[in-house]
């Protein structure tokens, strides 16, 4: 994990597994925010996989920034963890977009749900 500070914004770069191994790493960035920032943006380039307690990792992070009053934009989905979405919230076949669908608060919850019956 990477964190860079760039005006009023924070850039969190992940790097390699996104797992059950992540969630207090995750968690521990947020204390990195500082006063002036208003954006959090989550690189998810360097990103090779991801599991469904990565994703719940995720999914908390996300909530706990927008609880600090942070816009957070997740960014450079890779193939595996937008499958991993997609077998997680049901939707078959290859391109489902799920990168981009995870912008919208209600696939986020449907995603959470559905997370936390395959962890």
């Amino acid at each position: 994990m990477e964190i860079q500070h760039c005006g009023s914004s924070m850039l969190l770069s992940i790097i390699g597994q996104l797992d059950d191994s992540a969630g207090e790493v995750l968690q521990r960035a947020l204390g990195h925010v500082t006063i002036q920032e208003r954006d959090l943006l989550v690189d998810l380039h360097a990103v090779t996989t991801m599991d469904a307690e990565g994703l719940l990792h995720l999914l908390d992070l996300h909530r706990h920034a927008e609880q600090m009053r942070l816009r957070v934009r997740v960014a450079g989905w890779q193939t595996q963890p937008q499958q991993c979405m997609a077998t997680i919230a049901g939707i078959p076949g290859p391109r489902t977009m799920t990168g981009e669908r995870y912008a919208l608060p209600g696939f986020r919850r449907l995603l959470k749900e559905k997370a936390l019956q395959h962890s």
